[in-house]
């Protein structure tokens, strides 16, 4: 064998190694558990050395007043704000609207300048359009699947603040200044609420509609009917804490067992659009009727129906609500 051969092979090989050490190590410092543990202290430490100011009236004017101001006079409007402020995301529910229409209208007719049939644009409009919602669903789903992990810790803070003869509003502030975010972020505003003159079953309410998670609400009536008719409040809260980790734990044994009907339904919904993929790359005279034939089109407008309708149903079933 030529020596030069196996330098080569040696080297090309020491090379690879070196590279996904390179790729790893970069990964590890990013996007690593331990690297986004120190990174959430660090963002920690920087929010206890200077608190911003967090009341919801000195937050700056939204782009596109006019718009917001028509959307907020309708109940759609209205359901459209508590989405976008249950995410904590810097957009108005006008901007969402217009990143929405111009991202869909994009992908409508961008298929029929490259000469695609209409069908691509109007699949590829409405995947384009649902992806602003997606965003901000997701970023709302992370924000509140936090706050359900910290509830419990922040009651039980507030529990042992009360027994040491601390008020209410200053347990609010302990986990304000306690807790990491979102949690100490939505109680920061509570506390400022109520410090403002807010009266505090208002600014109780505010805290609701702005975490929409059912144990927050139930604290929120439990301390408003408390505030009425007197009662222990550090031990009504020890029992919420208790209630919502027992829920959290029946929750988490549901999505374990719904596990394999998810990976179902996502196999499904992937399986078509894989198959007709690897067809069309492998043979492409094959899949030309589907595009180019009227019925074909027709064909796989109903086909995309029915698999709506299906993912629709199989959501329904997997969707399992504690």
């Amino acid at each position: 064998m030529d020596l030069s051969f196996v330098l080569f092979a040696v080297v090309a090989f020491l090379a690879v190694v070196l590279s996904l050490e390179g790729v790893y190590n970069l990964w590890a410092s990013r996007s690593s558990p331990e690297a986004k543990r120190i990174a959430t202290r660090l963002e920690a430490l920087a929010g206890e050395a200077i608190a911003p100011a967090s009341i919801e009236l000195a937050r700056l004017p939204s782009r596109m007043p006019r718009l917001n101001a028509l959307l907020g006079a309708t109940p759609f409007g209205e359901r459209m704000l508590r989405f976008v402020t249950a995410s904590a995301m810097a957009v108005s529910p006008a901007e969402l609207i217009v990143m929405s229409v111009a991202l869909g209208g994009f992908g409508l007719f961008l298929p029929g300048l490259i000469g695609k049939p209409p069908i691509f644009g109007a699949a590829l409009g409405l995947g384009l359009a649902v992806l602003p919602w997606w965003r901000v669903a997701s970023r709302r789903r992370t924000r509140i699947e936090r706050i359900e992990r910290q509830f419990p810790e922040a009651l039980d803070l507030m529990g042992r603040a009360m027994r040491a003869g601390h008020a209410f509003p200053s347990a609010v502030k302990m986990v304000a200044d306690e807790m990491a975010d979102p949690m100490g972020r939505d109680f920061r505003i509570l506390f400022d609420e109520m410090n403002y003159g807010v009266p505090t079953n208002d600014a109780l309410a505010h805290l609701a509609v702005r975490v929409p998670v059912p144990d927050v609400s139930y604290f929120v009536v439990a301390v408003m009917i408390q505030r009425e008719s007197g009662g222990n409040l550090a031990e009504l809260l020890d029992k919420i804490a208790t209630i919502v980790r027992e829920r959290l734990k029946l929750l988490g044994e549901v999505r374990t067992l719904s596990a394999e009907g998810k990976l179902s339904a996502i196999i499904l919904t992937a399986l078509p659009f894989g198959v007709a993929l690897t067809v069309n790359l492998v043979n492409p005279a094959f899949m030309d009727v589907l595009w180019t034939d009227p019925m074909g089109q027709r064909m796989v407008g109903v086909a995309l129906f029915m698999m709506l309708m299906g993912i629709l149903w199989m959501r329904s079933i997997i969707r399992i609500r504690v």
